[in-house]
């Protein structure tokens, strides 16, 4: 089974100031150099905070090709959202063809599938993988939230290893890490110090790419058993966490890159661009790290 402990880096997908916002691939390169460096456990590419939705076929493909050849064997998982069956297996077919860690995949959006549905549909998801599939519960976004029973059913399935849990049920989160069969990620920054205590495997982590150092430093003390250092370290990342994420993710850890020389704060529309309060708050709240 492939291993997802860690601090996995949900990245952004840096835009060329332009008018049409183009993808900027060098920038993405340095982004990724910048994160291998930093020695995380690995990178999430196309997800929301890569503003998928927001980019075609061609330009999710050329995405990934430039984030696998700039990674050099760090692993990378791949998002897969949408809710039309159809191009969600077709992009699934071209996702096979690429040397993935993992792909990442939320309940289809806005249609709201019942639980049947929804074991049924990441049971295909699963099947058709080459890569191992991970869980996405993430409520806010699709609509629909994935009981425990349909997590815990979808457990079963031998090529499903892991869950990024937005769930917002500690109780579950809990059931889920105490059950053993899937990886359980935090997918809410503010929560990683929590699953780690729990027992969980690690997270998948958009604020990460700004402060890289200080997410490892907080894992690997954590999983050292140095809860003491661990809970430092939650309490000094919690004023960045929630400066990040006071308006729309990427906006402002675009902002928060954009100031280390890695991008643009360009978002892609219907996304704005962080307002000036909120981009002044960011960059001291990560000053004072």
């Amino acid at each position: 089974m492939s291993d997802l402990s860690g601090i996995w880096v949900a990245i952004v997908t840096p835009f060329h100031n332009d008018a049409a916002h183009s993808v900027d691939h060098a920038a993405l390169r340095r982004l990724v150099q910048h994160l291998r460096q930093a020695e995380v456990t690995g990178l999430v590419a196309l997800g929301s905070t890569g503003e998928a939705a927001a980019l075609d076929d061609a330009e999710q493909d050329a995405v990934l090709n430039t984030v696998l050849d700039a990674a050099q064997g760090l692993p990378v998982i791949a998002g897969l959202a949408g809710n039309h069956v159809g191009h969600l297996h077709a992009r699934l077919t071209h996702l096979n063809t690429l040397p993935l860690h993992a792909v990442l995949s939320p309940a289809p959006y806005y249609v709201r599938p019942s639980q049947a549905a929804l074991v049924q549909h990441f049971n295909d998801l699963a099947d058709r993988s080459r890569a191992p599939l991970v869980l996405y519960d993430i409520p806010y976004r699709t609509g629909v939230a994935m009981d425990l029973r349909t997590i815990l059913t979808l457990a079963d399935h031998p090529h499903i290893i892991g869950i990024k849990d937005c769930g917002g049920s500690l109780d579950k989160t809990q059931q889920l890490i105490a059950d053993g069969r899937l990886q359980v990620l935090a997918g809410e920054d503010a929560q990683i110090f929590h699953n780690l205590c729990l027992g969980g495997a690690g997270a998948i982590t958009a604020a990460a790419q700004v402060c890289p150092q200080a997410f490892m430093a907080m894992f690997k003390a954590l999983q050292s058993d140095q809860l003491v250092e661990g809970r430092q370290w939650h309490h000094r990342l919690s004023p960045v966490i929630r400066a990040l994420f006071a308006e729309p993710n990427p906006a402002l850890i675009k902002v928060a890159l954009s100031a280390q020389g890695l991008g643009t704060p360009a978002v892609r529309s219907p996304l704005l661009s962080g307002s000036e309060s909120a981009q002044q708050a960011c960059l001291e709240a990560i000053s004072r790290l």
